[in-house]
């Protein structure tokens, strides 16, 4: 479960995006939207970063690690049950049916079948500012991890939660990153999907994604990218509107199973761990360790194998005396 901290920088996040509803969306379409919802995430994120900074003041009060659903009491009221508690290696529901961005019935299972891992976002096309931003982030750095490209190595599922949006929005959203994520078979491993509102809320359930409706029609949600194995289970919980090429790389790969990437680009994978604070993946001491020490234990394992064999071989070399004929004497001795 995801801790308050956490809780505080997301919300802080969502109360950016509404601000930015507030103050841009009416101008959005008149081409000043932009400014004046960036200025308003700026005010927003700055509100998450003091939010956290007062959680960690308060880090050592009995609260702090208190339930979502015990927070979830202090927020307002539009933003309950807006969370995310992760529920790491638990299997989607591979049966649920969606539309695709073709206008096609398509279940999950069709998409995440077994052959390379997925990366998933929950969110709605019409969102005006948080799904963008986070699926933005997501193409970017996407665009970074150069050596694992989607439609070969793993898929993009984004699903939208409003069952009012349909395919003629999801084909113009795959249409759009697909011109930024210019990639030969990119199409392929790009899945934008719309369906029943009780088939988006049961793939919501299965990960951890809480969501609200608010009275405007809009949804208030936190921003999330999931990483989804082969067979459809819960790899990596990756937060935030920004994604570092290197932890997407590396949570992709962790998330194919050993089905990805060379064996060089595996062992590296090993070296490393995912760290929930800094949101990225450390080199793990532990293992270097143990890398140390299997080098070691091999030099020395070689070491005194030479030296047998040297001693063994120099054992084994006759001396003169061992090779000289029987009864031979040394000349002009004797009588």
């Amino acid at each position: 479960m995801t801790d308050r901290p956490a809780i505080l920088v997301r919300t802080g996040i969502e109360l950016a995006a509404r601000t930015a509803r507030g103050l841009g969306a009416w101008s959005w379409r008149r081409g000043l939207g932009r400014m004046l919802s960036m200025s308003a995430v700026t005010a927003g994120l700055s509100v998450a970063s003091i939010g956290t900074m007062a959680a960690d003041a308060v880090g050592q009060t009995s609260d702090l690690n208190a339930p979502a659903s015990e927070f979830n009491e202090d927020l307002p009221t539009e933003l309950q049950g807006v969370d995310i508690v992760e529920h790491l290696n638990e299997r989607l529901p591979l049966d649920l049916e969606f539309v695709d961005e073709d206008g096609e019935p398509v279940r999950l299972g069709d998409i995440i079948d077994g052959s390379r891992p997925a990366v998933l976002q929950l969110g709605y096309y019409r969102c005006p500012m948080l799904c963008d931003l986070v699926l933005n982030a997501a193409m970017e750095g996407l665009n970074g991890v150069e050596d694992l490209s989607a439609g070969t190595d793993f898929d993009v599922v984004s699903v939208s939660v409003n069952p009012e949006e349909g395919p003629e929005l999801a084909i113009l959203k795959k249409k759009g990153y697909l011109l930024d994520y210019d990639r030969p078979g990119a199409s392929r491993g790009f899945h934008f999907l719309t369906g029943p509102a009780e088939n988006s809320k049961a793939l919501a359930d299965a990960v951890g994604f809480g969501y609200a409706r608010q009275d405007d029609g809009e949804f208030a949600h936190a921003a999330a990218i999931f990483i989804i194995t082969p067979d459809g289970r819960v790899s990596r919980y990756l937060y935030g509107v920004d994604f570092d090429p290197k932890t997407l790389r590396f949570a992709i790969m962790e998330g194919g199973e050993g089905r990805i990437g060379s064996t060089l680009e595996r062992f590296i994978l090993w070296c490393h761990v995912y760290d929930p604070e800094s949101g990225s993946y450390q080199l793990f001491a532990f293992r270097v360790m143990q890398l140390g020490g299997v080098a070691t234990l091999f030099v020395m394992v070689v070491g005194l194998g030479l030296l047998w064999m040297r001693e063994r071989g120099s054992r084994s070399v006759p001396t003169a005396e061992a090779v000289a004929p029987a009864g031979s004497g040394v000349p002009g001795e004797g009588g």
